[in-house]
């Protein structure tokens, strides 16, 4: 990955953190995000579930995180289940963390392969009383596409009926409040790229040039600091665009006289 990876012993915090909130004999189990279609065999790139993201550290798809601090045996109180690399895989997309490198990132010792997730799940749910699935409750999102996190729990509340369903979110919602001084430091990094990305601007903007010239500024300043891009879809509006309140289409002229709205900001590990 591009930008520096933080200490496992964060994350092995956090999750320490969480799961002294969690209810006796409960079971908790966080999904990584999909990777989704465009067309064809193309996908849009890949964006970790912030959450999963928060206890481990591990920026990859079809990964699963069960934590049960109660387990009978210490090894199953935490289990990252991961993607096994094979050759095919390596070609094509590249390794994936191997079971060593997976617990050197997050401070988990039982790493498992992702296809015996539901197998190692169910064995452990005979020994829970209740089940933490987690969500998006934020009252703005707007969510057309079924992810997978909800894809899961909707097929853990079928397959396991009779057990307590508690929600992850405000747990996370309380901890994730509260940042770390790594985390501090991370998001620094962010404004500091995002400050070079104006300063680049800043020299090219002239009348005449388009709006989209300077979103590539911008995107160029990002990637060579190590940043993935746009930590959301940049707004760059001249003339009338700046009064739409979300344009993003940023596809006019700047012409000689016009306010420029440029809301931007870069992406770093997160």
């Amino acid at each position: 990955m591009r930008y520096q990876s933080l200490s496992s012993e964060l994350y092995k915090r956090n999750r320490a953190n969480f799961m002294a909130q969690m209810k006796t004999r409960s079971i908790a189990v966080f999904f990584s995000n999909d990777i989704y279609p465009t067309s064809a065999d193309g996908t849009l790139p890949f964006k970790q579930a912030s959450d999963i993201l928060w206890l481990t550290g591990v920026d990859q798809e079809n990964t699963v995180l069960v934590l049960f601090p109660d387990a009978h045996n210490p090894a199953d109180r935490e289990i990252l289940f991961s993607t096994e690399t094979n050759e095919e895989l390596a070609i094509w997309e590249g390794a994936k963390l191997d079971k060593k490198q997976a617990t050197e990132a997050t401070g988990i010792t039982n790493i498992q392969w992702t296809p015996g997730f539901e197998r190692t799940f169910h064995r452990l749910m005979a020994e829970a009383e209740a089940l933490y699935l987690n969500d998006n409750p934020h009252a703005r999102a707007k969510i057309t596409v079924e992810t997978r996190t909800a894809r899961e729990n909707a097929a853990l509340r079928e397959k396991y009926p009779n057990y307590e369903i508690e929600r992850s979110a405000p747990i996370l919602f309380s901890l994730r409040a509260i940042k770390s001084q790594e985390e501090v430091e991370q998001m620094q990094r962010a404004c500091d790229i995002t400050k070079a990305g104006f300063e680049r601007v800043l020299q090219f903007v002239k009348p005449g040039v388009m709006e989209y010239e300077i979103e590539a500024e911008f995107m160029h300043e990002f990637l060579r600091r190590g940043s993935r891009g746009f930590a959301y879809t940049p707004i760059i509006g001249s003339g009338f665009n700046a009064c739409v309140l979300h344009y993003i289409e940023n596809s006019d002229e700047c012409k000689a006289g016009d306010v420029i709205l440029m809301d931007v900001g870069a992406e770093y590990g997160n």
